[in-house]
């Protein structure tokens, strides 16, 4: 009996002991994970603003394809969101804020946790952008803190599901990419139709890096869509300033019908 006793001290001291180690872990983290993919900013944030495309290139559905997946009327821009549940619980992630081309910030609320900030940074260099895609949070709890030991740090259990993911997401841009090559060949002639276009303003010395990055986002939004080119390529040039070198333009991709375009992509249809 006194054996037992002892026993069960040493069960309980252990307990404690480790309870404290647990409860005296850092509240705070800040894991991200970086790739350079050979892509403009603009096709790889159209890939990450709207959740229904996450599910083409998302890491956990590998480990768990249980995993079911529901849309609001809103899953694209600031304010949109999706919930998901399977093997290790239910969740939520809305989109927070949005500067387009440039960063994200998200909400992860996981049953029974505090929610954490998710963030997507997007620096463009040449024809390559890199790609951060971190999450942070200032309040953790006990059991996530106990989760992150046993799996060698919050660093081990969070960094490698990143790393998957932005492999899996080049591998995706890329083959959207050799869909929708846009070559230039001259003048052609069009006959009219329906277009999806962008309009923005360039420079003499920037003008073909922006026409590249408008016709990416159109080519995604038709991908991600299932909508099919309907001719080639096109520009109107809206203004053009000789004297400083600057025109407003509307890069456009003919279509055979008209589309209703009800997001905030910055995508319009047009006639000619």
């Amino acid at each position: 009996m006194k054996a037992l006793k002892y026993i069960v001290l040493i069960l309980l001291i252990l307990f404690i002991g480790c309870s404290t180690y647990v409860a005296v872990q850092p509240n705070s983290y800040d894991i991200s994970r970086t790739r350079t993919i050979n892509a403009p900013s603009a096709i790889i944030y159209n890939e990450i603003i709207d959740f229904k495309n996450w599910s083409a290139w998302s890491p956990w559905i590998e480990k768990d394809p249980t995993l079911s997946f529901t849309y609001p009327e809103k899953t694209s821009g600031v304010d949109g969101s999706y919930s998901w549940e399977g093997k290790d619980g239910k969740g939520t992630m809305k989109t927070l804020s949005a500067i387009e081309n440039d960063s994200i910030w998200q909400e992860l609320k996981f049953e029974n946790f505090p929610p954490s900030n998710v963030y997507w940074k997007f620096k463009e260099s040449g024809q390559s952008t890199e790609v951060s895609w971190g999450m942070t949070s200032e309040k953790t709890s006990f059991m996530m803190k106990f989760f992150a030991i046993i799996s060698g740090g919050m660093d081990k259990m969070i960094g490698p599901d990143y790393e998957r993911g932005l492999e899996k997401l080049d591998s995706l841009v890329i083959d959207k990419m050799s869909k929708y090559t846009i070559n230039v060949d001259g003048i052609k002639e069009y006959g009219g139709g329906f277009y999806l276009y962008k309009t923005t303003n360039a420079t003499n010395a920037n003008i073909s890096s922006t026409m590249a990055k408008q016709y990416g986002g159109i080519g995604a939004y038709m991908a991600q869509n299932q909508i099919a080119m309907h001719g080639m390529p096109f520009t109107i040039y809206q203004e053009m300033n000789m004297n400083d070198g600057t025109v407003i333009m509307s890069n456009g991709i003919p279509v055979s019908q008209k589309i209703e375009i009800n997001d905030d992509s910055g995508i319009l249809c047009g006639f000619i």
